[in-house]
């Protein structure tokens, strides 16, 4: 029988949840990730879903990423915790490629895709870059600019004033 701790229960904030969810998101599909994204799901079991953006971003969150995507995943991880520069080499929605540097901030969820949030060098401003359409991701040893997450997180609810 697996030992169970209680713990009163609190929100996570959306920052927390990011940060777990990339944690996962580069455990790829193997043993370990099975049992962390069992134990996110039960952490969500106490959030009010009540909506189907927020139904659909759980369930992505909480999926494992294919084997390719879960490596750049590692890669933009490691460049997030170490604070370094990362290029990229994307496609975006009209099929352009484009190698772009970038300053990772943190990654997410929206519905039924992974983002990474950074400030782009190329575009001079926060993106939000969708992981399918990451082609590769080159670390550099170049040191980024610090920048606050929970600043830069596009798809969350705003609190009224």
């Amino acid at each position: 029988m697996a030992n169970v701790i209680t713990a009163p229960a609190r929100s996570l904030t959306t920052a927390e949840i990011a940060a777990l969810a990339l944690s996962l998101a580069h455990l790829g599909s193997g043993p370990q990730s099975i049992t962390a994204r069992r134990g996110l799901r039960h952490a969500f079991e106490h959030l009010p879903v009540d909506d189907d953006v927020i139904a659909a971003t759980l369930a992505t969150l909480t999926a494992p990423l294919p084997d390719d995507v879960a490596e750049r995943a590692r890669l933009i991880a490691d460049a997030i915790t170490g604070r370094l520069v990362i290029r990229l080499h994307y496609r975006d929605v009209a099929q352009r490629v484009s190698a772009r540097e970038v300053d990772p901030v943190t990654c997410l969820v929206h519905r039924e895709y992974w983002y990474l949030v950074g400030m782009c060098r190329l575009r001079r401003a926060i993106r939000a870059f969708r992981f399918d359409r990451i082609i590769a991701v080159e670390p550099t040893t170049i040191p980024a600019r610090p920048h606050m997450a929970e600043r830069y997180l596009p798809f969350q609810r705003r609190k009224a004033a």
